[in-house]
């Protein structure tokens, strides 16, 4: 794994721990900015999978659109795909009034960023 390969891994992985704490940490879960969280570990994963086959990507936070890049490498990123799309939200929309999630849908948020990690760190070879 190349060196940019893992400083995307690395900062992927705190906003892993970010939105572990933000939503399991405290008396009050902090649903927006946990949700925004798991979004951004899955972009940076798919960033991390992406740099390390030296494919370049568009400055983008369209999970979709990222996961079709990486497609043509791996096939089996399509079994991703419904977890990367229960994430598209929470880029921007989740940061702005008008945009409320329940604790639920955060959790599923949280599992969703998991299994996508899991699944890119395995793509990586990374314990």
């Amino acid at each position: 794994m190349n060196e940019v390969t893992d400083e995307w891994v690395t900062k992927a992985d705190n906003d892993f721990n970010s939105a572990d704490r933000l939503l399991h940490s405290g008396d009050v879960p902090l649903i927006d900015t946990g949700c925004f969280h798991c979004h951004q570990c899955a972009e940076k994963y798919l960033k991390a999978f992406l740099t390390d086959h030296l494919i370049r990507f568009e400055r983008t936070h369209v999970l979709v659109d990222l996961m079709a890049l990486c497609f043509p490498v791996d096939k089996d990123f399509s079994k991703i795909a419904g977890d990367l799309n229960s994430l598209e939200g929470y880029a921007v929309a989740i940061r702005y009034p008008g945009a409320i999630v329940s604790l639920e849908l955060a959790e599923e948020a949280f599992k969703a960023a998991d299994r996508i990690r899991k699944f890119v760190r395995n793509k990586l070879g990374i314990k």
